[in-house]
């Protein structure tokens, strides 16, 4: 089969503050998606990067008392070293002050300007600085925008708008083969098939910070309609994005404003939006109000980026899930260390005693691996996980009941070194540094073909503990 080329993207964060556990989530399942690619061979591109013409950031360094661009500069460099701490293997990380990125955005303002769907008016209503957006009264709870707990802030001003509303049965068309889950698919759809869709506000006046808007120098490109242009000018010629992975809290901005900017440009659509949920501790969504952020970083420097990658990508992908450093710590103990590091420590201490005999795996055809690559494939990592770790206690099992510390029979050794071999090959794009680790020692490659050919075996030494209790 010729390899297919494969266009990933996360969001682009906010440098208004540190990274907290979140991005960290969405960088680890994007990152995961896009090794597996790499595992069948397909070449990928994987862009993520900062969103740092925004208001919120404009702010955040006044309050800070910095140059707005000194302070993005400054924290777009801590958002490029949580990706090294989690081992995230992008191919681009892109900036939105670049020059690049900047033209990019006008040209795009421009051309659909000059297209005539874009146009001079007044905007009046609800702004949340915390969304970047016009909120609608009907979004608000109890007044509030729900995603960030405070009153919008009331603006009247000249503005220029998007004709969005010319694109709503297109839009109507394309999302319902386009989101996954089918939850938020349908959350998107309730609300399009039941109100107008309204133009867009896609400028904004009386700023200092942001990109000019190249119709008229009174105002800046509104952040959302430069920001998503990102995915286009950071792409290298790869557009169109195969996935881009958000978190729910966004999915309105992909799912409806963002395929209406590409149609009216006439630019291909991307194929799919994946739309995570969130993380919460005991319930709670975390914020700095309530003192409940988990630094990904730190977290990161304390364990290893394998066992932060893990404990995430244990989490459910579509749903909300808890997650805490004592739950990282579990999953840690209890199925990195017990299970799948003990299954190496003891098979490899072995082969090195009582080397392996060539003979047939009947124990690898317990690995559903057809059901493993369809889960992937469906963006169900948490799923996939425990798929490989039931074949893992599959592994533990067989070898307590065939004893080859007793029998010495070196045949049973070579069928659980290379399940190893499978084990090891699909847990890559989950746990990366790993499974680099036993592919050196044992010899083979990683690569998805590799999972039902037999392992050539040549002299094997006792793996190092790969994973030490906490």
């Amino acid at each position: 089969m010729k390899p297919k080329k494969f266009y990933i993207t996360t969001a682009i964060d906010y440098v208004n503050g540190k990274p907290h556990i979140g991005h960290a989530f969405e960088k680890v399942i994007a990152d995961a998606l896009n090794r597996y690619q790499q595992l069948n061979s397909n070449p990928s591109f994987f862009l993520t990067g900062t969103d740092e013409n925004a208001q919120k950031n404009a702010e955040a360094a006044k309050e800070a008392n910095i140059e707005t661009q000194k302070f993005v500069d400054k924290n777009s460099k801590v958002f490029i070293e949580l990706c090294k701490k989690l081992n995230i293997n992008y191919s681009r990380f892109i900036r939105t002050t670049e020059k690049e990125h900047k033209n990019k955005s006008q040209e795009i303002f421009k051309a659909v300007y000059d297209k005539g769907e874009i146009y001079k008016g007044k905007y009046e209503g609800n702004y949340c600085l915390g969304c970047e957006s016009f909120i609608t009264e009907k979004e608000l709870v109890d007044g509030k925008c729900p995603e960030h707990n405070k009153a919008p802030e009331h603006i009247s001003e000249d503005a220029y708008f998007f004709k969005l509303s010319k694109y709503q049965k297109q839009i109507i068309k394309f999302i319902k083969t386009y989101i996954v889950p089918e939850k938020r698919k349908n959350e998107i759809l309730s609300r399009l098939e039941n109100e107008e869709l309204r133009d867009l506000c896609v400028s904004r006046t009386n700023l200092t910070w942001g990109i000019d808007n190249p119709i008229d120098k009174e105002f800046k490109i509104y952040v959302w309609f430069d920001a998503l242009i990102n995915y286009i000018s950071g792409a290298e010629s790869n557009w169109p994005a195969d996935i881009h992975v958000i978190g729910k809290g966004i999915n309105w901005f992909h799912s409806v404003i963002w395929p209406g900017m590409l149609l009216s440009l006439n630019y291909p659509l991307p194929k799919k939006l994946l739309v995570h949920g969130y993380l919460n501790i005991k319930g709670k969504k975390m914020s700095k109000s309530l003192g409940n952020i988990i630094d990904p970083i730190e977290l990161a420097e304390k364990y290893s980026s394998d066992t932060v990658r893990y404990s995430l990508l244990r989490c459910s992908i579509f749903e909300d899930s808890d997650y805490s450093e004592e739950i990282l710590i579990d999953r840690h103990n209890n199925e990195l260390a017990n299970k799948l590091g003990n299954l190496i420590s003891r098979t490899t201490a072995l082969a090195e005693k009582y080397k392996p005999t060539q003979t047939e795996n009947t124990l690898l055809k317990k690995l559903k691996l057809k059901n493993i690559i369809k889960l992937i494939d469906n963006y169900e990592l948490d799923k996939a996980l425990n798929e490989i770790f039931t074949f893992i206690d599959i592994c533990n099992e067989y070898i307590q009941k065939k004893k080859p510390w007793e029998t010495k029979d070196q045949k049973i050794l070579y069928e659980l070194i290379d399940s190893i071999k499978a084990i090891t090959i699909i847990l890559y794009p989950f746990i990366p540094e790993t499974s680099e680790k036993i592919a050196k020692q044992l010899n083979f490659k990683l690569s998805l073909d590799q999972i039902e050919k037999p392992i050539k075996i040549k002299s094997i030494k006792k793996s190092e503990i790969l994973f030490k209790k906490i």
